[in-house]
């Protein structure tokens, strides 16, 4: 009994000894930030009212979460689907890191029913760019940059 514990103290402050190790050591990239990246298929026709909406809505939304520094950034990109099936707008939302998206549903609700109105409002707001696009999915990724 007394020589396992005299192990185990022997292993502890050796452990303790030992310079800390960075899980990154070695790897040849740093984390960047995170980013939603949404996919939307405009319906036929509708590209231009599709992106009337976002300037309207969707920029003043992110805009002011840029105010309250909960995005660092967003963007649209458009580009010609590739077949029937494919997008033709990305959605894209930069974040600080995993961490900022904690709690991020309960801000950006408060800041849409500041922003655009009730739930109500904004769920009408919703049916009615259904009428005009569907999305595609999404992804949350993570940048790399690589040393």
């Amino acid at each position: 009994m007394k020589f396992t514990t005299g192990v185990l103290a022997a292993a502890l402050l050796v452990s303790v000894s030992l310079p800390a190790r960075s899980h990154s050591q070695g790897l040849p990239y740093t984390e960047g930030s995170v980013w939603s990246v949404g996919f939307v298929k405009t319906k036929p026709g509708m590209g231009k009212e599709y992106l009337k909406n976002l300037a309207a809505n969707w920029r003043a939304m992110n805009e002011a979460a840029k105010k309250e520094g909960l995005v660092i950034s967003y963007k649209v990109l458009q580009g010609a689907a590739a077949n029937p099936e494919d997008w033709d707008i990305m959605l894209l939302i930069e974040y600080k890191n995993m961490a900022a998206l904690d709690g991020m549903a309960e801000k950006m609700d408060a800041l849409g029913a500041k922003m655009i109105g009730t739930e109500d409002v904004q769920k009408a707001g919703a049916m009615k760019r259904n009428e005009i696009r569907d999305i595609f999915g999404g992804k949350l990724v993570r940048e790399i940059i690589l040393k």
